[in-house]
């Protein structure tokens, strides 16, 4: 059997293939533009060096490149820490794994981002042999900075990856001085050698959320519901949502715990609508959407990508 086209409808056709394929990638690419949310906690200082504030000037590092890197939404260390305070998460002000999912819930983040600074400092050794040069011998100064880092589902608990992160560098001279440590001017202390073996260390942090964070969904949350049939969702352009986007809706269950160990597995949601996005709202922190499915829609649902 022979199928005879005309050569007008073969263009037309291709042409229509070409725009349902182009508006396919387009949605496709939109989609996978939108910006998920971490939570850095302070770091916890376990070198005994008695360095002021080492383990916030760490995660300050690491909050500063998640940032650069136009990757993500990155919560600030200041709303996490009041909301800690607020909350009484503890003496300490330090969030653990068992406490991270809450806490991150709380502030809306997908990845809680917890660190301990186990290596910081500067070595020196005599490698002249006995001779000298001035009567000075020659030296190497060593830069060490080691970071263990877990990343923490909120959704689930989950401990999703755990490593340690290290940075060094050596500079061999005579007469070698230390250097300060100062986090009050992060573009000159990179130029150190202590400086560039903590951003050895950060880099490879960012490197293993970046890797780590495709594991997690991203999700929203209605944060109003209008009687005109409109809600306001978080985030809005800030996390890269745009007008026209569509979301499905889901209303959270009762949270469910591990009998064993206590910990959080995370709540089944049940679907309850479909949202499209009409206007960005409060400069980007939220976004307006019209209601396109369901009818029962409530602050505290949780969005997810269509």
């Amino acid at each position: 059997m022979f199928y005879v086209f005309r050569k007008g409808n073969i263009m037309k056709t291709n042409k229509l293939s070409m725009l349902v394929i182009a508006c396919l990638v387009i949605t496709v690419s939109i989609n996978a533009q939108l910006k998920k949310r971490i939570a850095v906690s302070r770091f916890e200082d376990r070198t005994g060096s008695g360095y002021h504030s080492l383990g916030e000037g760490m995660a300050d590092m690491l909050i500063t490149a998640l940032v650069k890197s136009k990757k993500f939404m990155v919560l600030e260390r200041q709303e996490i820490e009041h909301l800690l305070q607020e909350q009484q998460f503890g003496e300490s002000g330090m969030v653990t794994p068992e406490t991270a999912p809450k806490v991150g819930q709380m502030l809306g983040a997908e990845l809680f981002v917890i660190g301990s600074v186990t290596e910081f400092g500067q070595k020196e050794s005599d490698i002249s042999g006995g001779t000298s040069i001035f009567g000075a011998g020659l030296r190497t100064k060593t830069s060490r900075a080691a970071v263990d880092i877990r990343l923490v589902n909120t959704s689930t608990g989950e401990i999703i990856a755990s490593e340690t992160e290290e940075g060094s560098k050596s500079s061999t001279g005579i007469g070698i001085s230390y250097e300060d440590i100062n986090f009050s001017n992060l573009d000159s202390w990179d130029d150190t050698d202590i400086g560039k073996a903590a951003r050895e260390a950060i880099d490879g942090c960012v490197k293993l959320i970046v890797e780590n964070m495709e594991k997690i969904p991203w999700s929203g949350k209605i944060i109003k519901v209008n009687s005109d049939g409109t809600v306001l969702m978080k985030p809005g352009s800030e996390g890269n949502v745009k007008v026209g986007m569509e979301f499905t809706v889901f209303r959270p269950g009762e949270e469910i715990k591990d009998p064993d160990t206590g910990l959080s597995l995370g709540a089944e949601e049940t679907k309850v609508g479909k949202i499209k996005v009409i206007e960005d709202a409060l400069k980007g922190k939220a976004a307006k959407a019209k209601i396109i499915e369901g009818s029962d829609l409530q602050a505290g649902d949780i969005v997810h990508e269509k």
